[in-house]
């Protein structure tokens, strides 16, 4: 089966959707599909062999932007469309890229849903083209429905079948301003009637999304994500003194800020003395200041000497860190649709605790760890200390986890289960 995956890279930020797309183009590709993934705006940040290899960069962020503010750059010359589109230039790019924020970007989102109606048409003409001449695709999966103003066209002219994955979308919308906020949503909700196949990474997103782009819910099929276990058979080092985990983006998103708060109150509570942190995950520019305002609490009380700083690892760096951990905790707000963090904590061994919120509790059917109530400092502490003052219990949790991310939330299962779903709704 021939596939083309278009997925958004995030230039010099991970992105838990470009590991996930990488993954699974990888097994489609091991299980003897012609599939190839396609990098839109920016050149994808990865851990792991990089899936796109020399494909070219469609939609390049910079004449994106320039094309949204400055109509006649629609008309530069092809060898300029083409430099300003090409890896080197966007590789310089990507950090400052990174700091784009949705309440910024309002008429650009419109415009690039509004697809062969938008500011990007020559955007959308130079992809299909290549679709057409270079992969001719059987299947062309859409890595979240933001890319859906893309989809008319790709679709008319390849023929191919088509999917979108539904990855968290709802927060970049919900943050656009007002009246372009309320534009987009209707546009999403025009555009994604006419894809063949609906994926979530979750029952929870899965019903969520159906409500908001009001869709019955058996339109919209769930595939689990799946990562990449190379690297995760390494023996774990003995972690000796217990260690608090934190594995994610260093944001208020993703519950840095809790977690430093939860540190500090298991340390004065007495309880685990020489509780360590580990802190560990995505780190850009602008989550510098946030960065910042936590060292100088950690400073003042008094707990600095005890916390470990690990921002943008490497694979083997990431695998390391997380086996060092005895407990993950990775309270995320907001309504997440799932968590590749939950998933390498498992895969190397460690427990996690998450919220009773979004997809978490689904999650927890099948792997180990405990729940705590959102936003609720006390609630996380109890649950950490739980597990770590209880070492037959994270044991069982640490091996239930491992269980799960063997069994069923990894690479090749995500692949073997995206091609049924295919088969059965798709093509």
């Amino acid at each position: 089966m021939n596939i083309v995956h278009l997925t958004p890279g995030a230039g010099g930020m991970y992105c838990g959707n470009c590991l996930r797309d990488n993954a699974l183009v990888a097994a489609l590709c091991r299980a003897g599909h012609d599939a190839c993934l396609l990098p839109l705006y920016l050149p994808p940040l990865l851990d792991e062999p990089d899936q796109s290899g020399n494909q070219p960069i469609f939609y390049g962020g910079i004449g994106v932007y320039l094309q949204q503010i400055i109509p006649w750059t629609r008309f530069l010359p092809r060898w300029m469309h083409r430099l300003l589109a090409s890896r080197n230039v966007l590789d310089k790019i990507g950090d400052r890229a990174a700091k784009t924020q949705p309440a910024e970007v309002g008429a650009l989102t419109v415009s690039m849903l509004a697809g062969e109606n938008g500011r990007q048409r020559r955007e959308l003409d130079e992809l299909c083209r290549w679709l057409k001449t270079e992969q001719k695709p059987e299947i062309v999966c859409f890595s979240d429905a933001l890319l859906l103003g893309m989809h008319r066209k790709v679709k008319a002219e390849t023929g191919a079948k088509t999917v979108c994955i539904l990855s968290g979308e709802d927060g970049f919308l919900d943050e656009i301003k007002e009246p372009f906020r309320t534009e987009c949503w209707n546009l999403v909700r025009e555009r994604i009637i006419e894809v063949d196949l609906l994926i979530a990474p979750s029952r929870f997103f899965a019903d969520y999304m159906a409500a908001r782009l009001q869709l019955p819910p058996e339109r919209i099929h769930v595939l689990y994500n799946g990562i990449n276990l190379d690297g995760y058979d390494v023996p774990a080092t003995s972690v000796g003194e217990a260690a608090l985990g934190f594995f994610a983006r260093l944001s208020r998103a993703k519950g840095f800020d809790l977690v430093v708060e939860v540190f500090i109150l298991l340390r004065q509570r007495g309880t685990l003395p020489n509780l360590k942190l580990k802190i560990g995950g995505g780190c850009t520019r602008w989550n510098e200041p946030l960065l910042a305002e936590l060292r100088a609490k950690l400073d003042a009380a008094g707990f600095s000497a005890d916390v470990s700083f690990h921002p943008n690892p490497s694979r083997q760096e990431k695998i390391a860190l997380l086996q060092s951990m005895s407990v993950c905790a990775i309270p995320a707000r907001g309504n997440t649709p799932s968590a590749l963090t939950v998933l390498e904590s498992w895969a190397a061994g460690v427990p996690v605790v998450v919220p009773n919120s979004a997809a978490f509790p689904e999650l927890l059917e099948h792997g180990g760890g405990l729940l705590h109530e959102p936003e609720n400092a006390e609630s996380l502490a109890d649950a950490i200390e739980t597990l770590l003052l209880d070492e037959s219990r994270r044991r069982t949790a640490s091996q239930s986890g491992r269980a799960a991310v063997r069994e069923r939330f990894n690479a090749d299962v995500m692949a073997t289960e995206f091609v049924r779903l295919l088969h059965e709704h798709g093509s």
